[in-house]
């Protein structure tokens, strides 16, 4: 299979974004985008100062917004792999899934044998997703061959779990290195394309989302398979998940707009989403 030749620049990702972005919703619509965003939000703690206290206390705001009474709730948790069963425990017959990180996160600087085994640990954990961050060097380097064999092994550790593929795009920085990188991860058997680690300057940006989501649609167009899309990095605002919203649609139809398709990385914004929801 072949992706077409990619020609995007900065300058036609810019006009793309305000061409995409400059729609307005009305109040009907603003008020289902808050509720489908929030839907998305994968609640995230990724600290080295995390412990179990901090895990039940993320786990019981998960809940606190589930019972709430506005028939929303967050789609998962994500954490750091020691607190996946304890996640799930917690978590157990809510819908609620957990999802963790692998692959020396955020780093990628691991030989393959050893995110291998960590992936296949953390899915024996019963991890439901696990978000891997690839080698950007390699991906820097031009070695495209070793980063679909990368994510591919990556895929057969994940067993039953969903991959999302951390393509960390601040580092790639450019347009056609981003595309790349996400043609390779969806050859090699991604579920999910996703921005960034949240560790890196800059985060998930919209012009990094704009490659990601027309390569997503150009796969679709290709195979059929659909495959989500995954934002993360400095997304605290509102008013910037909807900068992406409005991007999942406007490239890739209402169709991607649910959980199984498009989720949100955030720490802080869960809340203030939720306090927009009637």
């Amino acid at each position: 299979m072949k992706f077409s030749a990619y020609h995007q620049t900065t300058e036609t990702l810019s006009a793309r974004i305000g061409q995409l972005t400059g729609i307005s919703l009305t109040d009907e619509e603003l008020a289902q985008a808050w509720k489908t965003i929030f839907s998305c939000i994968d609640l995230t703690t990724l600290e080295a100062t995390d412990n179990d206290e901090r895990i039940r206390l993320l786990c019981n705001q998960a809940l606190d917004f589930a019972r709430s009474g506005k028939n929303v709730s967050v789609a998962a948790i994500c954490v750091y792999m020691p607190f996946v069963a304890l996640g799930i425990s917690l978590l157990k017959n809510t819908g609620i899934q957990v999802a963790t990180v692998s692959c020396s996160f955020p780093s990628g600087q691991l030989p393959l044998h050893l995110k291998l085994a960590e992936t296949s640990w953390a899915a024996e954990q019963g991890a439901d997703e696990i978000d891997m961050v690839i080698s950007r060097g390699l991906m820097l380097a031009g070695d495209h061959d070793a980063i679909f064999e990368e994510v591919k092994a990556v895929k057969a550790a994940c067993g039953k779990a969903h991959l999302k593929v951390i393509l960390e795009t601040g580092e790639l920085a450019k347009p056609e290195i981003i595309r790349k990188a996400s043609e390779m991860a969806l050859l090699a058997g991604a579920d999910f394309l996703k921005t960034s680690t949240g560790k890196v300057q800059p985060a998930a940006t919209p012009e990094a989302a704009v490659v990601m989501l027309e390569t997503i649609g150009e796969y679709h167009q290709l195979t059929g398979r659909k495959v989500g899309f995954k934002p993360a990095g400095g997304i605290a605002e509102p008013e910037t998940a909807l900068i992406y919203y409005k991007l999942v649609k406007g490239i890739l139809g209402e169709q991607w707009l649910n959980p199984k398709l498009f989720r949100i990385g955030a720490s802080r914004l869960a809340s203030r989403v939720f306090d927009l929801i009637r």
